[in-house]
C-alpha cells in the first residue's frame, strides 16, 4: 500500500489537520489491512511538514504496521521532522 502524503496538501502544519488526515486514511486506505502489510509513505512534493502533523500520521502508521518504508524523504523539512519524531515520539523508521 502506497500512501502519497501530498494528497493532503503540500504544507502540512497542524496536529488537528494531521488527526483528520489519519482518520481519513484509517477509514479508507488502511481499513482491514494486516499489520504485516507493506506500507510505503511517499513524501514527494511536500514543501512543509511539522512534527505535530507527522506525529498524528506517520507515527501512528509506524505503530500499527510492521513493514513501513519512507519514500522521497530527502527534503530538509521532512528530514528535520523525522529526526524530531525519532527523538521525542520514539519513531522507529
Amino acid at each position: 500500500m502506497k500512501i502519497e502524503i501530498k494528497n493532503f496538501g503540500d504544507k502540512l502544519v497542524s496536529r488537528p489537520a494531521g488527526r483528520e488526515a489519519f482518520l481519513a486514511l484509517e477509514s479508507y486506505q488502511l481499513k482491514g489491512l494486516s499489520e504485516n502489510e507493506p506500507i510505503e509513505i511517499d513524501f514527494a512534493g511536500i514543501k512543509a511538514l511539522t512534527p505535530s502533523w507527522a506525529d498524528e500520521v506517520v507515527t501512528k502508521i509506524a505503530e500499527r504496521f510492521k513493514n513501513v518504508k519512507l519514500l522521497n524523504a530527502d527534503s530538509m523539512t521532512v528530514q528535520a521532522t523525522l529526526k524530531t519524531l525519532r527523538e521525542y515520539s520514539n519513531l522507529k523508521i
